[in-house]
């Protein structure tokens, strides 16, 4: 059984998934009766054009400049075609990060370098995943020539500290949301990317290689509901909770010994005080991220759940520490 990556595996759905950064307070009422509503049996308005007028007014940006997506994974691996197609030989990547921007790079041969100056493309995720933190590198990044790719998942559920991305530079690179996470509702994929200021043509080119209807109607649902008042509103008290949960989840993990990393979100990377029994734990109905994949070995992140499954969380690793 895979245990390594988020979400539900061969066991199912976890009973307490602390190994995905979904807000933990949803699903936001408005957004999931909003898909629940969605009318399922026709397609979508092929341009999307309303949607596109409405994230655009959300943002304050022109509508030629949203780009709509099927998932963020399914943009990192269109932009990067499309770098690809255009001539990009090179990226520059965030250590650790998420895995998904190096395999498109690896799916187009792209080279790894280490120095964004030399990068045709460049990756910037803030809040970072795994750690939850901004990005060192981000000014030189934005700097660098490249086509900068910002990747704000995480932004919505940001509980602490700011972007190190001024208003000014915002404009500058290309900015990719995924409000899924923010909703509660990780299940239903769809995403949209903010094109740089001066980069009409760059984001017709990117619809250009989208195929047809890559939104659904769930998805164009839960687009529509994320920028109205009522979920922003829910959205803003949310993160008020889960700032709690994340202070008492903390202190748990503190208290048995694990060194927990910074973060500003709504999750943060630990190392254990001993290599952990990842499936008993899992077989126990609890489920942690290894962040090994992400490049960051021996620590596990931990998304904020509520109490009772942080008190759920300190009884299973009492149990495997005393049966190992």
């Amino acid at each position: 059984m895979n245990i390594t990556h988020g979400g539900p595996d061969t066991l199912g759905v976890p009973r307490w998934d602390f190994s995905t950064n979904a807000n933990a307070c949803g699903p936001c009422p408005v957004a999931l009766a909003a898909v629940q509503q969605a009318d399922a049996r026709h397609y979508p308005e092929p341009s999307y054009a309303a949607l596109r007028e409405s994230l655009a007014a959300f943002h304050a940006v022109d509508a030629a400049r949203i780009v709509l997506a099927g998932s963020a994974s399914e943009f990192i691996h269109r932009v990067t075609a499309w770098v690809a197609r255009e001539g990009g030989q090179r990226v520059w990547l965030p250590t650790p990060g998420y895995g998904d921007y190096a395999h498109a790079a690896q799916a187009w041969k792209i080279e790894r370098v280490h120095d964004p100056a030399r990068a045709h493309l460049a990756w910037l995720c803030e809040p970072s995943s795994p750690l939850g933190e901004s990005e060192p590198s981000a000014r030189r990044v934005v700097a660098s020539g490249a086509q900068v790719v910002l990747d704000r998942a995480y932004e919505p559920l940001r509980l602490g500290g700011v972007c190190s991305i001024g208003p000014t530079a915002l404009q500058q690179v290309w900015q990719l949301w995924t409000p899924n996470k923010a909703l509660g509702l990780t299940g239903v994929r769809g995403a949209y990317a903010i094109a740089p200021e001066r980069a009409v043509a760059e984001a017709r080119a990117l619809d250009q290689l989208a195929p047809s209807w890559p939104l659904g109607a769930h998805a164009v649902a839960m687009l529509d509901a994320w920028v109205t008042p009522a979920a922003q509103d829910w959205l803003a008290r949310s993160l008020a909770t889960l700032r709690e949960w994340k202070h008492e989840q903390l202190g748990l993990l503190n208290d048995l010994g694990w060194r927990v990393l910074p973060s500003e979100a709504n999750y943060a990377c630990g190392k254990p005080p001993s290599p952990l029994d990842a499936m008993s734990l899992r077989v126990a109905g609890i489920k942690l991220r290894d962040t090994t994949s992400f490049g960051l070995p021996g620590h596990w992140r931990l998304g904020v759940l509520p109490p009772e499954a942080q008190a759920a969380l300190r009884t299973a690793l009492h149990r495997t520490e005393v049966c190992r």
